[in-house]
């Protein structure tokens, strides 16, 4: 995508470093931030020979992802993708699965240079050393993340979300809110369906990336994005954090945007 077609925001505005751009559709929201998100690809390959950047895996993020696949100009062929959390329990073959999920909407698309999938199989504890290890080859440069109804990033909750947290990667339990909004989002067909332990990466291994990227639309999402604007800072409300990131911009739509 062309930045001169990029679509324009409704308002633009911070809360404390976060840039938040809100836009009439939701559909304007994923043309935006996908059209930021490949001119940084771009940017960082004009310079470096490769460039690391996570993915979130949610129906949030297909408007994005979707315009992101089909924008000129990006070499794949020396980007390295990693996406951040997946469910421990499910059968490999689960459309559920975020692997599969982003594998669908992004992976199978596109020739990257190589895409770092979590299999929690048939070890999830040695997995998560083994994505650690992967993660801190080198710097992470982008993350494309989205937030939960209980304003979680990635699979932090907010039972289990550290500011602090020594680790990288975490086998984390989920909480009931996190699980029901698999459900309300059409990806199981009830709650009892739902994994109740999964792997994430930690709040600080998404906070050391050089720039975030977090799209949020939806009604289901307004009383999130206040509590991330607005709230104290604090692991209660995850999302909090991205405030103090040097390099994140939030996009939102109206239906998402508390102040719409």
């Amino acid at each position: 995508m062309n930045s001169a077609i990029r679509p324009s925001p409704m308002t633009r505005r911070t809360a404390d470093q976060l840039v938040v751009e809100s836009f009439a559709t939701r559909g304007d929201m994923g043309a935006a931030a996908a059209a930021d998100i490949a001119a940084a690809l771009i940017e960082r390959l004009c310079s470096h020979a490769t460039a690391r950047i996570v993915f979130a895996s949610a129906p949030s993020q297909a408007d994005t992802l979707a315009v992101l696949a089909n924008s000129p100009g990006i070499d794949w062929s020396r980007v390295t993708a990693f996406h951040m959390d997946e469910y421990i329990g499910l059968d490999p073959a689960s459309p559920a699965r975020f692997a599969n999920w982003l594998d669908a909407n992004l992976f199978n698309r596109l020739p990257f240079a190589a895409v770092h999938r979590m299999t929690p199989e048939p070890d999830a504890e040695a997995e998560v050393s083994r994505y650690s290890a992967l993660m801190n080859e080198a710097p992470i440069d982008f993350v494309c993340l989205g937030i939960g109804v209980n304003a979680h990033i990635a699979f932090n909750d907010p039972p289990v979300a550290e500011f602090d947290d020594p680790f990288d990667v975490k086998l984390v339990e989920l909480d009931d809110v996190c699980r029901q909004q698999q459900v309300d989002d059409d990806c199981f067909p009830d709650l009892a369906s739902v994994p109740h332990r999964a792997i994430t990466l930690t709040v600080p291994r998404l906070m050391r990336a050089g720039r975030l990227f977090c799209v949020v639309p939806g009604k289901i999402k307004r009383e999130a994005v206040w509590g991330t604007l607005y709230a104290p800072l604090s692991e209660e409300c995850p999302a909090t954090i991205l405030r103090t990131h040097a390099a994140c911009t939030l996009y939102i739509d109206k239906d998402s945007d508390p102040d719409a």
